[in-house]
């Protein structure tokens, strides 16, 4: 065998050396770092493809610019985010936790970043209201917000110590305020019983001030110091009004008593009706709510398609609403039947003899058992989420009183099943 020459090595090293390209990848050759012949070995190189890292890289990049872009459009449509609901209980935790005690430095940094977020996101809707042009500044959402930010810098500016100042932060609990649903039914029924609260109010204010006079003019000689004048009394009648009763102001006198119980009594009678007033608002506008809801759902029912405005209406009043999850049983065979239920939204199946069939949205069932067999006939469960409008055996009869077109449907409809099922 015939070894190569030191020469030959080189130029057989540098031909090896240069990259073979094809059309799809470039292959370069090694040889061995050994001073006889080594092994080749290949491996595609990294010439003209993106670095792994740097896809990483770019996307995560470009996910967290959207995470920001979508954080600052919740900011600015001006409701709550989760973060801005964190920001709070953190923030009033640690001002709780900086009025335990100084030594909380934590507390302090806490707070300073829950500061520097509602900052951020009083900018960015200040923004947003600057650029689409709608009010904000001047709206309770805007002041509460603005509350929210200076209050405390003023504080600090005024010369108060930092466990003064931050004290301060707890109006940022109140932000939550106009995201909590229940509070604008409030301010609605507050709004609609306006007129018989202030009535109670005008009664509240006159037994107040009548009782504290009338104690005063009657305990003032057998307690000069408890019942000293007028606004002294006022203490003693909103305590004894309200029904608290702290018992540092007691009345001696027989007279005195009896006017303290007049006023407890009709401190019970102002706070019943303030009670039954707000009751009675609340349910008349659970019940507009749950009318509106019915109506959207029996105008998407193609049974009630032809009926006009006024027939919708007195469907609506006759109808209550379930909404049901999946696999729940509506009906069992062999029961007595009391209702029929129409599918406002979802599917429900029907377990008859030999097969079983579904029933989608418009369709309705139970009705079989209203006609004449009031025994129940088949199995009927949800399939998915339903909502389902019920209709009661009475107000059936009365329904279809009103309504002759609906009982010449319903029963042409049952007459058609009947003779499916046979």
């Amino acid at each position: 065998m015939v070894w190569p020459s030191p020469s030959d090595a080189k130029k057989r090293h540098r031909a090896l050396a240069t990259p073979l390209r094809s059309d799809n990848v470039v292959l370069h050759t090694a040889l061995t770092a050994l001073p006889c012949p080594g092994t080749l070995s290949s491996a595609p190189a990294s010439h003209g493809w993106p670095h792994p890292f740097a896809l990483f890289d770019e996307m995560s990049q470009a996910s967290v610019s959207s995470a920001f872009t979508q954080f600052v459009t919740a900011t600015a449509s001006r409701n709550m985010t989760r973060a801005a609901y964190f920001a709070v209980a953190v923030g009033v935790s640690a001002m709780v936790a900086l009025s335990v005690s100084p030594a909380f430095y934590w507390a302090d940094a806490l707070l300073w970043a829950c500061l520097m977020f509602f900052a951020f996101e009083w900018v960015v809707r200040l923004r947003h209201s600057v650029t689409t042009g709608r009010p904000y500044l001047s709206t309770g959402r805007g002041l509460l917000d603005s509350a929210g930010v200076i209050a405390v810098p003023i504080a600090f500016l005024a010369g108060a110590e930092p466990r003064t100042a931050w004290l301060l932060a707890v109006l940022w609990f109140v932000k939550v305020i106009p995201g909590i649903p229940g509070l604008r039914q409030l301010r609605r029924v507050m709004f609609l019983e306006s007129g018989a609260l202030l009535s109670v109010l005008v009664l509240f204010l006159m037994v107040l001030f009548l009782g504290s006079v009338a104690e005063y003019a009657l305990e003032r000689d057998a307690q000069p110091q408890t019942f000293s004048n007028v606004p002294a009394a006022l203490w003693w009648a909103v305590v004894t009004l309200t029904t608290t009763g702290y018992g540092d102001v007691v009345p001696m006198t027989p007279l005195g008593r009896v006017v303290a119980a007049m006023v407890m009594i009709s401190g019970l009678g102002v706070f019943g009706l303030w009670t039954g007033i707000l009751a009675t608002g609340f349910a008349a506008e659970t019940r507009r709510d749950n009318f509106l809801k019915t109506w959207e759902s029996v105008s998407k029912v193609p049974f009630f398609a032809t009926l006009g405005p006024s027939a919708i209406a007195d469907v609506t009043h006759m109808l209550r609403t379930i909404d049901l999850p999946p696999r729940v049983m509506i009906i069992r065979k062999g029961q007595q039947g009391d209702c029929m239920y129409f599918i406002a939204s979802g599917e429900v199946e029907v377990d008859l003899p030999g097969k079983k069939v579904q029933l989608r949205e418009g369709a309705f069932f139970g009705e079989m058992a209203l006609l004449g067999n009031n025994m129940r006939n088949a199995n009927i469960t949800t399939t998915r989420l339903s909502k389902l409008l019920v209709l009661d055996l009475v107000d059936f009869r009365l329904l279809m009183a009103r309504h002759p077109e609906l009982a010449e449907t319903i029963d042409a409809e049952a007459n058609r099943r009947a003779l499916e099922n046979k």
